[in-house]
């Protein structure tokens, strides 16, 4: 009887130190795991790398599709990615972060392939980043406030916002930057054209008007986009943050 319960407490002992263990082991795990930085843009010295979605790749359905973000993001991002890869190996470029290849690169007649790729991947990170799941709508208190203090309304700012990227021509982008003055502006850019190289400027936010952005979706109705952009897909946060770094 006595070594029937010994049995009996070692077991029930070693049980409850085993659902510990993995109890624990599983938190570690889940603690340890971390988010890349939005421009962690390489492992190494020589690869730049596709920066991981912030969100997973149906989370912004019924207004982007899956099949966008496999195309756009999987395809088109990772395509860039591997072309920059291609253009910088063995340059004094291959030792740079992405934001220095971008700089380096532009406006330098010899370098428009690099500059091309590195920027389209900037600012393909940052649009991802533009977006979040149950987005959109009016943002908070403070923001909208500082957007009626430089646009007049918060109806001006959209409308202005929706002028720009319907406006743009081809293939481009529009933005929300912060001037030199601390005062918001909207403007748009053309191809792989970005913010980034001009020291006056600071990106904030953008939408990507190249038709891959949205064609799968929405054909060739791109007011149809800006406008689920703006009423269900914006990310103020991003704003936000971009703005008090």
């Amino acid at each position: 009887m006595h070594r029937r319960n010994l049995i009996k407490n070692f077991l029930k002992f070693s049980g409850s130190f085993l659902l510990i263990s993995i109890a624990s082991g599983f938190t570690k795990t889940k603690a340890n795991k971390q988010k890349l930085p939005l421009f962690n843009n390489k492992s190494n010295k020589t690869m730049i790398q596709l920066p991981s979605l912030p969100y997973e790749k149906n989370a912004l359905m019924p207004y982007i599709s899956e099949n966008t973000i496999n195309y756009h993001y999987g395809k088109h991002h990772q395509t860039y990615v591997n072309n920059l890869n291609n253009l910088i190996k063995d340059t004094e470029l291959s030792s740079k972060n992405l934001e220095e290849i971008v700089k380096i690169s532009a406006n330098d007649s010899s370098k428009v392939a690099i500059f091309n790729n590195a920027a389209q991947i900037w600012n393909h990170t940052f649009y991802w980043n533009s977006m979040k799941p149950n987005g959109g709508g009016v943002p908070n208190a403070s923001l909208l406030a500082k957007i009626e203090s430089d646009f007049g309304s918060y109806e001006n700012f959209v409308n202005e916002f929706k002028n720009s990227a319907i406006s743009q021509f081809g293939s481009g982008w529009s933005w929300v930057v912060l001037d030199e003055k601390d005062k918001l502006k909207i403007l748009k850019t053309g191809n792989a054209e970005t913010p980034l190289t001009n020291p006056k400027l600071k990106p904030l936010l953008t939408i990507d008007v190249w038709e891959h952005a949205y064609y799968l979706d929405f054909q060739n109705a791109r007011a149809n986009y800006v406008d689920i952009f703006l009423n269900h897909l914006i990310n103020w946060d991003f704003i936000n943050q971009n703005l008090i770094k």
